[in-house]
């Protein structure tokens, strides 16, 4: 009988050929998330941006200019929310301020509490200054593209569409630390969510992208319905769903900006992701661990002493998971990123895998919180 060492070795091997499947299914599905003309439309309906800010983030000017320059051919209101008036995001809003006079700005500083979640809270301050009956949500941190709004309201007005949210890369703002995370969400996250969505075996609702009408929202109970929820964006999606209604990815592939610092930040944030994801969808994210191919095969080859067969599946791993790099490359329309780094990327994502099953405490925003079953926080 073999030892338990090469029993385990071959184990991980066949679960690395798994993941070489995987990635070559993500290298195949990513591309329809690629950027396309937003259809022709007469009657382009007045919207309400709302970016409910914390910090004056790195690349915070840049990415809250992205939505001021949108090429939109209807009213467009844009909404800045803080909930300390001595916010320093408040400097950056004033020098858009400035930068664009045309532009139809509002900022609600209201330091009211609403709950364990800080950013529902600061919507739910924003909400009665909407004047218009879509409604786009986005985190602070997102670079969009100029027809960005155009292809979110051509989605939403699709029959039997309730919410709309958008997929998204990574773009690093900093050293190593951003750059590994970047890494993260364009060669991870994103591929993972083509997959899900092009197979029917996910619905999401992300921070990066949600668009509603005003009577959608309020027929969900509007965010105070979500104010305890730390996957408030997928809680909303599940609502919108629960009326009848169908939540929908659409390009374009925004960018989430990374400005992690250090790899203590860089593991809380994508722990804090990862406990999410494995809140809301336990099922799809323990079958998420065969992603890690190249972790998983060089698991297998030390484990197996370096046996032919376990180096020509590593090898294999490396090929797949770099083709799958390239397509998602390709469907963002970005620049190659830093494929040198893809090995350290990989093992630093199975370890923070294996971690996210232990414990629920997540940090956010230097606040510790324990997450319930049902995705509820409890503030520790």
């Amino acid at each position: 009988m073999p030892p338990p060492l090469e029993i385990a070795g071959w184990l991980f091997a066949a679960l690395a050929l798994a993941g070489c499947g995987y990635q070559l299914l993500a290298a195949a599905k990513v591309g329809a998330f690629a950027a396309r003309p937003a259809p022709p439309r007469a009657d382009w309906p007045a919207v309400t941006v709302l970016k409910p800010l914390h910090g004056a983030e790195a690349g915070l000017e840049a990415a809250l200019a992205s939505v001021l320059s949108q090429d939109y051919p209807a009213p467009m209101q844009v909404i800045f929310g803080v909930q300390d008036p001595a916010d320093p995001a408040l400097g950056v809003v004033e020098r858009l301020r400035g930068a664009h006079p045309a532009a139809d700005i509002e900022l609600v500083a209201d330091p009211t509490a609403h709950g364990a979640n800080a950013k529902v809270g600061n919507l739910i301050n924003m909400t009665p200054r909407v004047r218009h009956g879509l409604i786009v949500l986005a985190d602070s941190d997102i670079v969009a593209p100029p027809d960005y709004l155009r292809q979110v309201a051509a989605a939403l007005d699709q029959p039997g569409v309730g919410v709309v949210t958008c997929p998204y890369r990574g773009q690093a703002v900093g050293g190593l630390w951003a750059r590994l995370a970047a890494m993260g969400l364009t060669y991870q996250f994103l591929p993972s969510v083509a997959v899900g969505v092009r197979l029917g075996l996910a619905t999401p609702c992300m921070g990066s992208t949600i668009a509603l009408s005003a009577a959608t929202l309020a027929r969900i109970g509007g965010f105070a319905a979500f104010k305890d929820q730390l996957a408030d964006d997928y809680a909303l999606g599940a609502a919108v769903r629960a009326l009848g209604l169908k939540s929908l990815v659409a390009p374009p592939i925004v960018a989430h900006l990374c400005s992690e610092a250090s790899l203590g930040e860089l593991v809380r944030h994508e722990l804090r992701w990862a406990r999410t994801i494995r809140g809301v969808d336990p099922a799809g994210y323990a079958g998420s661990g065969v992603m890690h191919a190249v972790p998983l095969a060089l698991i297998a080859a030390i484990l197996l002493k370096g046996a032919p067969a376990s180096l020509a599946v590593l090898a294999a791993a490396l090929i797949c998971r770099l083709w799958s790099m390239r397509q998602a490359d390709r469907a963002a329309a970005g620049e190659r990123g830093d494929w040198p780094l893809a090995p350290l990327r990989d093992i630093l994502s199975l370890a923070l895998f294996v971690a996210s099953y232990f414990g629920r405490a997540v940090d956010w925003r230097g606040t510790r919180y324990r997450v319930d079953r049902q995705g509820g926080l409890e503030r520790i």
